[in-house]
């Protein structure tokens, strides 16, 4: 029987044939001049079925990866889910179950400012990103969790670095969670892009030029199929030794990721980024 570890154990000493997602990251930190010194992981089944003479099982990979990059150390981690097919046990199909997904909604946005009240605030960035250090692999309980969660993630992070809320209870309006609403710019990856470069009071982004310019904190936007509608956010967690985001996300739950995405199933060459300064 061919098992789940010699599986990998062959993907990553390059005796198996190589996800694609695999060989994108390997190009990326060669291009970055840096190497992967180690990987380590461990799979969770969570879904089981058999049929006839095939047995189909889904698992998520836990997956640490070890990065050098000069004198610089950094570890990277990232949960990608799997389905594996196998017949009188061996692996006959194995494939990424995609989650990351380009947006299939992009909700009216009303930018209008709740009652004319300007709110101004001191975004706290060591809060912001303690908050996605302690929940990028779990959830916390006081927020619901939605099926595509990296914008209600991005928010909560937000909101632990001192934005206030406003507009509700009007979904189309403002930035804003109550335990049984909310609005389209909490949660949705597109609505949130706008709602950034939009405000003029409370949470609001200013658009820079170039990922090098972000700080911690920051929040980085992303359209896969640079279609116009703004599928993904992440948070800049950290930076690499060449200045460069590394960053937190939900969804497919992300550690320390390099800021491109070039290894997500999603990513495309026509992918667009936003960077926006938070607070400003």
């Amino acid at each position: 029987m061919y098992s789940l570890k010699e599986y990998w154990l062959g993907v990553f000493s390059n005796e198996t044939e190589q996800p694609e997602w695999w060989q994108r990251k390997l190009a990326l930190w060669e291009r970055e001049k840096a190497s992967i010194v180690k990987v380590s992981g461990r799979g969770e089944l969570f879904r089981k079925f058999r049929f006839d003479d095939k047995t189909l099982q889904e698992y998520l990979l836990h997956i640490s990866f070890l990065i050098k990059q000069k004198e610089h150390y950094h570890l990277e981690e990232q949960l990608i889910s799997y389905r594996m097919e196998l017949k009188n046990g061996k692996i006959i199909k194995h494939e990424e179950i995609p989650r990351e997904q380009p947006a299939k909604e992009s909700p009216n946005l009303s930018l209008e400012d709740s009652g004319g009240v300007r709110q101004d605030f001191v975004y706290d960035r060591r809060e912001a990103v303690r908050y996605a250090e302690r929940w990028w692999n779990s959830h916390n309980p006081d927020f619901r969790v939605f099926e595509d969660d990296c914008t209600n993630y991005i928010s909560q992070c937000l909101l632990a670095g001192g934005a206030p809320m406003r507009g509700a209870p009007v979904r189309e309006r403002g930035w804003w969670y109550t335990g049984n609403s909310w609005s389209f710019s909490w949660a949705v990856a597109h609505s949130l892009r706008w709602y950034l470069s939009g405000s003029t009071s409370g949470l609001k982004g200013k658009e820079l030029q170039s990922p090098e310019e972000l700080l911690l904190g920051d929040v980085i936007c992303y359209d896969f199929e640079g279609d116009g509608r703004w599928d993904h956010n992440t948070i800049v967690v950290n930076k690499d030794a060449n200045g460069m985001p590394l960053v937190n996300a939900h969804t497919n739950n992300s550690r320390n990721r390099y800021w491109t995405y070039e290894d997500s199933a999603a990513w495309t060459p026509n992918i667009q980024y936003k960077f926006f300064r938070i607070g400003e």
